[in-house]
């Protein structure tokens, strides 16, 4: 089964608790097996890369960390057009 959100790629969210509570941002990737979701600009983690050749002596990359699904909630922005149905049933 399965499960649905309320937020998805591309929504524009604000954290509503934790440490980034405040926070406003797009999200780039929803993780639906751990209920999270990567918000661009927010918790930002440094992981170490190891040697390739791309970065043939390592690196350190700054990346956007998860945060759970429950903690983010949509900003308010343009209302949704209205579909057939809901069209037809205001009629």
């Amino acid at each position: 089964m399965q499960t649905r959100f309320h937020v998805k790629k591309g929504d524009e969210v604000q954290v509503i608790s934790g440490n980034h509570r405040g926070a406003t941002g797009k999200i780039l990737q929803v993780l639906p097996k751990k209920q999270q979701v990567l918000i661009e600009g927010v918790r930002l983690i440094k992981k170490s890369v190891r040697k390739s050749q791309d970065n043939p002596n390592g690196a350190i990359v700054t990346r956007e960390g998860p945060i759970h699904i429950s903690n983010v909630k949509i900003v308010e922005g343009p209302r949704p057009k209205r579909t057939k149905k809901e069209k037809a049933k205001a009629e």
